[in-house]
């Protein structure tokens, strides 16, 4: 099977190394890759948003399965256009992808069908924001731009002035495009993250083992909204209670809503959940892979990922069994160049590679990188994941850390805090809960 993952990131070298170590793979291609990529699997210089591109290589390569990793090319239509080319695609068409490219689309659904969440309003009109946030009963509270925004156009205001601010820059100033014309304001959720992916053909689901991601730039979750700084897998707070809620009123009620709502969904569901006193409410879905989730999640799937992947893309999810997981956690840790969230810097000689990949039970994703001669580069924000097993969360984040040392480049920066404090009697095993759930 030739197979092509779409994406430069490291989500893209984690879906590309896994991919690349099944006997089902004869070649794997990724458009457009980065420096990680060319090492498992043959880069194509494609950008992820040339629909035409990308349509003419799996037509010059005779692909039978792409893999579509960010959500910019699925909001924008690329799965549908490969399916109308008889294509087998892994991810969802335009009007699915929509769970994440509107986050006001996504906010109506649930509330139409049921699946738990905040309270919110949006608003078109920043005055009329302004007024609803002077008068609001209580801050903190959490202003999303609608649209895309690369994981940061969410500003969690403390007061009314902050609000107004966040308002301001992202419906007059237009910090994030046509993606902040519309802004969405939720009651701040209060309880411990979860992020739980699952696969589906729009009839079963596998659920794949939780993880919790860090999105703050700073040590003590402080700083800027980013777009993953971190990650470990399984989550603390993913009991096996919190798990058969999370399947049953989350994942199933949406993929439920989304076929009443005469959407076929095929791809990755992904669920950002906030485990609360009273069960998981929803605070965003991705229509894709989650980063750097991704990364701690596949170092630990044992079995084959590819059978998943072309199944969930030709609607045959539900002919597989419920996949095999390695028992020890992992931990991934985000190095990030200088400026990053605000700003990227690029070109910068990235040493050490080598000696990282050497640490026991660790694996070095890159995302922003790319290579020059015999040189690996810095290429934008977040430039590597580095993603370690161990006996314990402990163990792995120790291993995370100690690879993440031998590395460096000019300015880098991460935090020192991933997976760092477990509640108390909180068991790093196994989720437990449903993995496997077919609709009947």
């Amino acid at each position: 099977m030739k197979i092509l993952v779409v994406g430069s990131g490291g989500r893209e070298h984690a879906l590309a190394w896994k991919i690349a170590k099944s006997p089902l793979a004869d070649r794997v291609l990724c458009a457009p890759g980065n420096a990680g990529t060319a090492l498992v699997a043959e880069n194509r210089a494609v950008a992820a948003d040339d629909a035409d591109g990308l349509s003419q290589l799996v037509k010059d390569e005779a692909i039978d399965l792409v893999v579509i990793g960010p959500e910019a090319p699925l909001v924008a239509g690329l799965a549908d256009r490969l399916r109308e080319q008889g294509v087998a695609v892994f991810g969802p068409g335009a009007p699915g992808a929509q769970l994440e490219g509107s986050k006001i689309f996504s906010k109506n659904l649930m509330r139409k069908h049921g699946v738990p969440t905040g309270s919110a309003r949006w608003f078109d009109d920043v005055d009329e924001a302004r007024e609803y946030l002077r008068d609001a009963a209580s801050y903190p509270l959490v202003i999303k731009a609608d649209g895309l925004a690369a994981g940061k156009g969410v500003v969690l205001p403390e007061s009314f002035e902050d609000a107004s601010a966040a308002v301001e820059s992202m419906m007059v100033a237009a910090k994030f495009g046509d993606a902040g014309r519309r802004v969405l304001v939720e009651e701040f959720l209060r309880g411990r993250e979860l992020s739980v992916l699952a696969l589906t053909d729009g009839r079963t689901l596998v659920v794949l083992e939780p993880a919790q991601d860090f999105k703050r730039m700073r040590d003590g979750d402080q700083g800027p909204n980013t777009g993953g700084m971190g990650s470990f897998c399984p989550a603390p707070a993913a009991t096996p209670e919190m798990m058969t809620s999370a399947t049953r009123e989350v994942l199933v009620r949406t993929v439920h809503a989304m076929a009443r709502e005469g959407i076929e969904y095929r791809g990755c569901l992904y669920a950002g959940l906030m485990a609360t006193r009273s069960g998981p409410k929803v605070i965003e879905f991705n229509c894709r892979f989650g980063d750097p989730e991704t990364q701690a999640v596949l170092v630990r799937l044992q079995s084959d990922l590819v059978p998943y992947l072309h199944a969930t893309a030709i609607g045959k999810l539900g002919d597989l069994d419920a996949p095999v997981w390695d028992p020890r956690p992992s931990v991934c840790v985000v190095i990030a160049s200088a400026g990053y969230p605000e700003s990227s810097a690029r070109g910068e000689s990235i040493l050490g590679l080598e000696a990282a990949g050497e640490v026991p039970d660790t694996v070095v994703f890159h995302a922003a990188t790319s290579r020059v001669g015999d040189r690996v580069l810095t290429a934008g924000g977040r430039v590597l994941g580095v993603t370690a097993l161990g006996d314990d969360v402990e163990a792995a984040r120790k291993r995370a850390y100690e690879a993440v040392a031998k590395i460096r480049f000019p300015g880098m920066q991460y935090r020192t805090d991933i997976a760092a404090a477990l509640p108390p009697g909180a068991s790093p095993f196994g989720a437990g809960g449903p993995a496997i759930v077919r609709k009947r």
